[in-house]
């Protein structure tokens, strides 16, 4: 059946602190479209408009997102710094600056800008037999979607350029091992060991973590000598301290009880 352009080709759903991002297309491998960006950027709306205080981005079928969908593509007539500038790149920064704890589950084939959605997350765990890459060599394309400076700082220049340039897709096991990904796990645990991780998280002490998130993006952004860390994490400690979780968890841990974070 061919699609219509209301087609829902993403889900959200919101369980209490815990907002799950789901691709829903898995006819075609989750391949994005025009529609499929949009509908993206409608759910990340949701989720910063909801109180939930984690995400965790995945996809129906047996691929996560098998990349651009190219059946839809002009390469006669179509301008690919428009595209990348005016529809893709955007949806990639607003995931990575989302404010809250982000992981990506990824089963399947996880490519091009699949890929860029998985490593715009804070976390990512794969399926052992998952197929992660960017083969854009075949068709003559640049590696996009932010993964060069992801594949630089996570497995290093040598190893970058020789993904780039043979195309090679990396298994999830290989690309935990590589420390492209955080881990990979059997296929029929990844969804419930992602959420597991997740719902914790967003049952935590949130607002102290999101210091950490944007330390570290400061941090991978710009060299950073140690006396300017230890003056940034003093002021990121100053704000926490003024938090109820702050309070709550030192109460807690004195008081040799659970804590109970409210993300504030």
């Amino acid at each position: 059946m061919a699609e219509t352009e209301t087609e829902p080709l993403v889900r959200l759903a919101i369980d209490g602190e815990l907002a799950e991002l789901v691709l829903d297309r898995p006819a075609k491998l989750n391949a994005m479209n025009a529609a499929m960006v949009a509908q993206l950027h409608e759910a990340l709306e949701g989720v910063e408009r909801s109180e939930a205080r984690a995400l965790l981005l995945r996809a129906e079928g047996r691929a996560f997102c098998a990349g651009r969908d190219l059946a839809e593509a002009d390469p006669a007539h179509e301008d690919g710094e428009a595209l990348l500038r005016d529809l893709f790149n955007p949806l990639m920064l607003r995931l990575a600056e989302l404010d809250c704890p982000t992981f990506a589950a990824v089963q399947g084939a996880c490519l091009g800008t699949g890929l860029g959605l998985a490593l715009a997350c804070d976390v990512v765990y794969a399926a052992d037999d998952a197929r992660i890459g960017s083969p854009f060599a075949r068709i003559g394309a640049v590696l996009d979607s932010g993964a060069h400076a992801s594949l630089v700082a996570r497995v290093g220049p040598h190893r970058a350029l020789e993904l780039v340039y043979t195309g090679r897709l990396l298994s999830g096991r290989e690309a935990a091992e590589m420390g492209l990904v955080n881990r990979s796990v059997p296929g029929e645990e990844l969804l419930e060991r992602s959420r597991e991780v997740a719902r914790a998280v967003a049952g935590g002490p949130t607002a102290a973590l999101l210091e950490s998130k944007r330390l570290v993006a400061r941090l991978g952004a710009e060299p950073l000598g140690l006396a300017e860390v230890l003056r940034l994490e003093a002021e990121a400690q100053g704000r926490a301290s003024r938090t109820h979780d702050y309070r709550e968890g030192i109460s807690a841990f004195q008081e040799k009880r659970p804590p109970e974070f409210l993300g504030s």
